[in-house]
């Protein structure tokens, strides 16, 4: 490359650095914008008192004691609509969900975003490429935008077909009660209640169950210890960067030291929405240094002297944050560039999805699932039916998430911005492309508060959940078919793939690990696209 086009490609990574940063501050600040405040306590029933007690607590954080605040969350919907049985308020909610970044005042993302879109083309044309998914794809082990679409076009299909079914059931509870349409606020409400109509199974009963300090303990550091030999130890004497960021200590089963562990779980104004594992110190052996990583969740804080009682959601995703944690803990290799999870894009959430496999292990549930107040374990009943159900409402999940994955791919796959204007009409064309525009369920994402493509990194490279899924479910097979939860177990994952970072091709630690290629149809059954065998 000349010496032109290499200046040229300095300014456009700074430009496009600045304009992340720009994203994720002006989303930020239009999350906060949209919370809802409650006036009346009334307006909340069907929330649990520990519910509403942290809805009290932070409306009295912004100065308002007596409201009620439902702040919103970066992904499409809120946590809170499978309760509220007052529907205004979940279309209020929803709405606003949908709103991020998109309103005309001065955090509108659109522009933002289109200038990204833009940059990141015309970088890729300068290495030679014709999109920024063909420069981004070249380099993961997808290896191309076709092999992509390829696999997406074979779940799309199932995908929506099955989430249209699911809207059926849901329309005819609710014509049995009233004669309103589906509406995307209305879904997990109804959803809930078609469960218990289906399963006889609510979870949200479960929450009691699921308290924090025990899940983390008695739950994702178990499993840790049972399969790797991790033991934790926490540091009240080292200070976090924030006061709710608690400090562990990590060793190996012998006592040697791993690394420094950071949970800082609960949600505040200042921190950006999601969950997320990063590292402040990589592995290395290069220059001896031991790696510190961080978890990050956002639950809403209950008041002083409350339990933190967890969503079976929350749980999961506890349990998939701390899979991250793990590749970067458990990282030996020299160099700190190819440490833990800094591996291909589309391979790093592999090793997370695994872990979420123990959640329901018997050991590991029996050990941590235990009511807070009682110390009961969780009914095995339901557990049966979290089993007998775990296809339940995959349509709606999977086509939700597919349309995120094809916008990613839509905006990156460009090879000129010729009449592109409306963020929102080529959103539209994009997921109807793939058979994907049902209302009631809308994407994941929406590109306006698409963080992960347009302030994390992700770009071109949100498929890789899906992707990486494909090896997961295969490799929890393998899991089953080798007795579960044994250090034996632990130690060939750890060694040939864990430990490795991306030292190695990907694919060949793949290989290594299992003993072959990986093949599809572990997901297709998970996901209930296909039937079991």
């Amino acid at each position: 490359m000349d010496p032109e086009k290499r200046e040229r490609v300095k300014e456009i990574n700074e430009e496009l650095s600045t304009l992340e940063t720009k994203f994720a501050k002006n989303l930020l600040a239009d999350t906060n914008d949209l919370a809802v405040m409650v006036d009346d306590e009334k307006e909340l029933e069907g929330l649990s008192p520990n519910q509403i007690a942290a809805c009290k607590a932070a409306a009295e954080a912004r100065g308002h004691a007596d409201k009620w605040l439902i702040g919103m969350v970066n992904f499409s919907g809120h946590p809170l609509l499978g309760s509220l049985s007052n529907r205004a308020l979940r279309e209020e909610i929803m709405k606003n969900s949908l709103r991020k970044g998109a309103r005309a005042n001065a955090n509108d993302t659109r522009d933002i975003l289109l200038r990204m879109v833009e940059l990141r083309l015309e970088r890729a044309k300068l290495f030679g490429m014709k999109s920024h998914a063909e420069y981004v794809l070249s380099q993961q082990t997808a290896g191309s935008a076709n092999n992509v679409h390829s696999m997406l076009r074979k779940i799309a299909p199932a995908a929506a077909s099955n989430a249209k079914k699911e809207g059926e059931d849901i329309q005819r509870l609710i014509n049995k009660n009233g004669s309103h349409p589906l509406e995307s606020w209305d879904w997990d409400y109804y959803t809930e209640k078609v469960r218990l109509e289906k399963y006889d199974l609510d979870t949200s009963k479960m929450k009691p169950y699921f308290e924090l300090e025990r899940v983390l303990h008695d739950g994702v550091f178990f499993a840790a210890g049972k399969l790797f030999g991790m033991k934790f130890s926490e540091r009240s004497d080292l200070r976090g960067y924030h006061p709710e960021a608690r400090v562990f200590e990590v060793f190996n089963e012998d006592g040697s030291a791993i690394g420094l562990y950071v949970a800082d779980f609960y949600t505040r104004d200042s921190k950006r929405g999601g969950a997320w594992m990063n590292s402040l110190v990589d592995q290395n052996t290069l220059m001896n240094q031991k790696p510190v990583v961080v978890n990050n969740l956002n639950i809403p804080k209950p008041p002083n002297g409350e339990p933190t009682l967890l969503t079976y959601d929350e749980t999961t995703t506890l349990f998939h944050e701390f899979g991250h944690a793990i590749h970067g803990l458990l990282s030996n290799v020299k160099y700190p560039r190819v440490a833990g999870t800094s591996v291909q894009r589309d391979f790093v959430e592999f090793p997370s999805q695994v872990n979420e496999m123990w959640i329901l292990w018997p050991e590991v549930l029996d050990n941590y699932a235990r009511h807070f107040e009682t110390g009961e374990r969780l009914p095995q009943s339901w557990v049966d039916k979290l089993n007998e159900s775990s296809t339940f409402n995959e349509g709606h999940a999977t086509t939700s998430y597919l349309a995120a994955a094809v916008l990613d791919l839509a905006w990156h796959s460009l090879e000129n911005m010729d009449g592109i204007t409306s963020v929102e009409d080529f959103e539209a064309k994009a997921i109807k492309d793939y058979g994907l525009d049902y209302h009631p369920v809308p994407t994941r994402y929406r590109s306006t508060y698409f963080s992960h493509i347009f302030a994390g990194g992700y770009s071109s490279g949100y498929y890789g959940y899906i992707w990486s899924e494909v090896l997961d479910a295969d490799t929890v097979e393998w899991f089953k078919e080798n007795g579960g939860l044994t250090r034996a177990n632990g130690d060939h994952f750890r060694k040939s793939l864990l430990s490795r970072g991306g030292s190695l091709d990907s694919m060949q630690m793949f290989r290594e690990f299992r003993g072959r290629d990986a093949v599809i149809e572990p997901l297709l059954r998970r996901r209930g696209l296909i039937k079991n065998d």
